[in-house]
């Protein structure tokens, strides 16, 4: 468990303060993404559509997304799927490694 204390931002009174966190989740509370920042530093919206973005394309289409992924860019096929299942299901499918494969969503 961790604590959830800025240790680093401390209030007058000697108290930290708390750490702000942002939960994803499904409609059944299935916990899905948490992001934590400390005081000091102001939650990223666009980042946190962009998890939401990331896990419904996830969902949808059965694929991950790489770093920095954005909406209508290339994903990734995950390494469950053959290469010969992904051709079938994508279309076209890059190959960098036998692990690595891209498509697009």
């Amino acid at each position: 468990m961790f604590s959830q204390e800025d240790l680093e931002n401390i209030a007058v009174k000697g108290i930290a303060f708390t750490i702000r966190s942002v939960l994803v989740s499904r409609i059944f509370l299935e916990g899905l993404m948490t992001m934590m920042y400390p005081a000091s530093t102001g939650r990223n919206s666009t980042d946190v559509l962009r998890v939401i973005d990331s896990l419904q394309s996830g969902d949808k289409e059965g694929v991950v997304t790489p770093i920095d992924w954005q909406v209508g860019e290339d994903v990734i096929v995950p390494p469950s799927v053959s290469t010969e299942d992904a051709k079938k299901k994508f279309g076209d499918v890059r190959e960098v490694k036998p692990y690595l494969r891209f498509t697009k969503a």
